[in-house]
């Protein structure tokens, strides 16, 4: 595949979470098929300026749209069956949007809508927060989330002995006390020797 013309270089903004990939071409007139990263897709539903980075790993190889990063405008965007599909202002046609197949999207964090409940985060802005008891004990750091059907699970690091171990707790109102964001402190009813 070729360079893909048009295409705006950009540096990613420092903010940037990465939200998804193109998966492949759709139809003929430039569209692509999303695979969003998360099962609500709403940032890339409500978002109209993406980043576009190349692929990693075996997917990069032979990858020649662009390189480094690109910014890229949503056309449209809509739910197609079990996924999403969007068109590009920059993108004209079936060739161009089959050079972009397995690119990274990227969206800046300050362009995620807002929840309206207050008791909802993002996943990406709970990693990295401090874990404390109701005592006030350390616990660890947010390393990552899991899911788990009905609910997530904090997948919390921490040190002892010398290494890195992980505890996990569900994410639940039972167990977690308070999300204090100001802070980046999770408080909850937990104990280090659970």
């Amino acid at each position: 595949m070729a360079p893909v013309p048009g295409l705006n270089p950009a540096s990613l903004p420092a903010d940037a979470v990465e939200v998804g990939r193109i998966q492949e071409a759709w139809g003929i007139k430039g569209w692509v098929r999303l695979h969003p990263h998360s099962a609500d897709p709403a940032s890339l539903l409500h978002t109209r300026q993406w980043y576009l980075a190349p692929p990693e790993g075996r997917y990069g190889r032979g990858f020649e749209a662009f390189s480094g990063t690109v910014s890229i405008t949503v056309a449209e965007i809509k739910s197609h069956g079990d996924g999403l599909v969007a068109q590009f202002n920059e993108v004209a046609d079936r060739s161009a949007a089959e050079a972009l197949q397995s690119a990274r999207i990227y969206i800046s964090r300050a362009d995620f809508p807002a929840h309206t409940d207050p008791d909802e985060y993002y996943w990406v802005d709970l990693i990295g927060m401090a874990v404390l008891n109701r005592e006030g004990v350390p616990l660890g750091v947010v390393r990552d989330l899991l899911p788990t059907g009905p609910h997530a699970v904090l997948c919390i690091a921490y040190e002892a002995e010398g290494k890195t171990l992980e505890r996990m707790i569900p994410f639940v109102a039972a167990y977690v006390d308070e999300v204090d964001q100001a802070q980046r402190c999770i408080r909850v009813d937990w104990q280090p020797d659970y």
